[in-house]
């Protein structure tokens, strides 16, 4: 029986229904059978399925690929102010839950379609969150949605200071969204002078830049990683590759690593690690180097100076899956020399941010650059993103980041 609830309603193929009823909160263009009543672009409706089943309410994108994003699936709610500031103090609820409390300095309070706010991404940097909006009814929203979340915040003792936008991204095209970055207006408050904040994580001091670091201004999702990595590089000689602004070189230092040398292809990620390593009392015991890391490990075959712990953190080598083969190439390249590099005993962090490079395909990979490199990993921990990046079974676009720490033998 149809459900009459006031929505123009969206009928959907049985794939459709099958993913929804699976917990993906997406409707493709492709996938919409027929159309009963109209809303304006980021309007709420409601989908259902071919026998008039009730599927889920969620934002109309008109020109997306992503036609609808659900953001419920009961029948009875109600989408006034009352809901969203709900969610939102459930999604720092669950923060505040399975994080210690020093690690909520620096942490993501909105992880998109994992907190039911598809398009939405909200990172708090001390006092200062930075906002990012990919979809038109987050837009729509964000007058609504901001302001509440600040005051959660406050209520909750966070002085919060000001919300700056990180909406300089090419993927807002696809919502028909305009590019910009700039200060969210707070009712009655005046922006902060500045962009760039003081953060503490795992103990290392960071400056973030909101405005112009990448993203939306430094990658928390590899928090605990960094931590596993501190634990493990005392007493050792290190190399970071893909190092940015110098997390996990920075996490093996403190960590009590006799030496450090952290690597990245651009020149100003390099000056901000070696900025950082400064910040931080630790620039005796780390170096920052400006290399192709594809071109420096092949190099450092032929020297003798000898890493026993080597760090792979690159960027996303593949954003499709038309390109994921040659990502795995890249992947392996880099594995393979720097278990050649190593020395038996030694140690091995790599990782992928890639969601199309699945953990399947990851770890063959790594079987492949062990058996190449006549050498046998030794497991010690396979880890994902931190907690506050929370993976929502049934959406795999959430589970995105691999993490293994290896001994080498």
């Amino acid at each position: 029986m149809k459900i009459e609830r006031g929505y123009p309603t969206y009928t959907v193929t049985p794939k459709a229904e099958n993913a929804i009823v699976k917990g993906h909160p997406w409707v493709y263009d492709a996938e919409i059978l027929n159309i009963e009543g109209e809303t304006a672009n980021g309007g709420l409706v409601d989908v259902i399925s071919k026998k008039g089943r009730y599927l889920g309410t969620g934002f109309l994108s008109q020109q997306s690929k992503i036609r609808v994003r659900l953001i419920s699936r009961n029948a009875n709610d109600r989408f006034d102010e009352a809901f969203w500031r709900r969610k939102l103090q459930w999604a720092w609820d669950y923060r505040k839950s399975v994080m210690d409390p020093a690690d909520l300095d620096a942490c993501r309070v909105i992880f998109g379609e994992a907190d039911a706010f598809p398009g939405l991404t909200v990172d708090k940097f001390h006092d200062l969150l930075s906002v990012q909006v990919l979809s038109v009814g987050m837009e729509n929203l964000q007058d609504l949605l901001l302001p509440a979340l600040v005051d959660i915040l406050r209520q909750d003792g966070q002085p919060i200071r000001g919300v700056f936008l990180r909406n300089d991204v090419a993927l807002r095209a696809k919502e028909g969204l305009p590019q910009g970055k700039g200060w969210y207006p707070l009712p009655g408050e005046t922006p902060p002078d500045s962009p760039v904040v003081e953060i503490v994580e795992n103990g290392v001091k960071y400056l973030v830049d909101v405005e112009n670091g990448q993203k939306t201004g430094f990658f928390l999702d590899q928090k605990y990683n960094r931590r596993a990595v501190g634990r493990l590089a005392a007493g050792k000689t290190v190399l970071d590759c893909f190092t940015h602004t110098g997390s996990f070189a920075l996490n093996a230092a403190l960590g009590g690593a006799a030496h450090v040398t952290a690597v990245d292809v651009s020149e100003s990620a390099v000056e901000m690690a070696r900025a950082n390593a400064e910040r931080n009392c630790v620039s005796d015991v780390m170096d920052c180097v400006a290399a192709n890391v594809f071109d420096l490990l092949p190099q450092l075959e032929k020297e003798p100076m000898k890493y026993d712990f080597i760090i792979l953190d690159p960027p996303a080598f593949t954003k499709s899956r038309k390109t994921v083969a040659n990502a795995i190439t890249g992947y392996k390249e880099i594995n393979y020399r720097a278990m050649k590099l190593l020395p038996r005993g030694g140690y091995l962090a790599t990782c992928s941010c890639s969601h199309f490079a699945t953990a399947e395909k990851f770890e063959a990979m790594l079987r492949s650059a062990a058996h190449d490199a006549g050498v046998q990993l030794r497991q010690i921990e396979s880890r994902q993103q931190s907690c506050d990046h929370p993976i929502l079974w049934g959406v795999d676009e959430t589970d995105y980041l691999k993490f293994y720490l290896f001994q080498v033998v």
